[in-house]
């Protein structure tokens, strides 16, 4: 498959230069521009190159750890199965990276905390 690197380099540079950036909790989940990425990173899609993703631990006003979700759901022990919107959802454990708030397009949602405090814990053990 064929990446288009320049015009994702353009959209970053848009992305890059614009003013302000989204203010964001813990918890919540944002339609988030991840790019086209190397290899298997994950990459977005669209124009954007979006996916929602799940912010897991807020550092600053500007950066965060999050998680890319998908609607495939795959029983293996790097994805993480929950329910938000009334949708399966699943959580790439593998793609946990740090991000900065210019990423951040839209909020969809945020998760209940013992949802929240579920999903931390699977990551404690997938990481240790």
């Amino acid at each position: 498959m064929h990446k288009d690197f320049a015009n994702w380099h353009k959209t970053k540079e848009t992305i890059d230069n614009k003013g302000g950036f989204a203010s964001f909790k813990e918890r919540e989940i944002w339609w988030c521009s991840l790019g086209v990425n190397i290899g298997h990173e994950e990459d977005g899609k669209g124009p954007m190159k979006t996916r929602p993703v799940l912010i897991l631990k807020k550092f600053n006003k500007r950066l965060f750890w999050g998680v890319p979700l998908t609607t495939q759901i795959k029983d293996n022990t790097h994805y993480y199965e929950f329910n938000f919107l009334n949708k399966r959802q699943s959580i790439m454990l593998t793609q946990l990276r740090l991000w900065d708030a210019k990423r951040l397009i839209s909020k969809m949602g945020r998760l209940m905390p013992k949802e929240h405090t579920l999903i931390m814990n699977r990551l404690s053990e997938y990481f240790l």
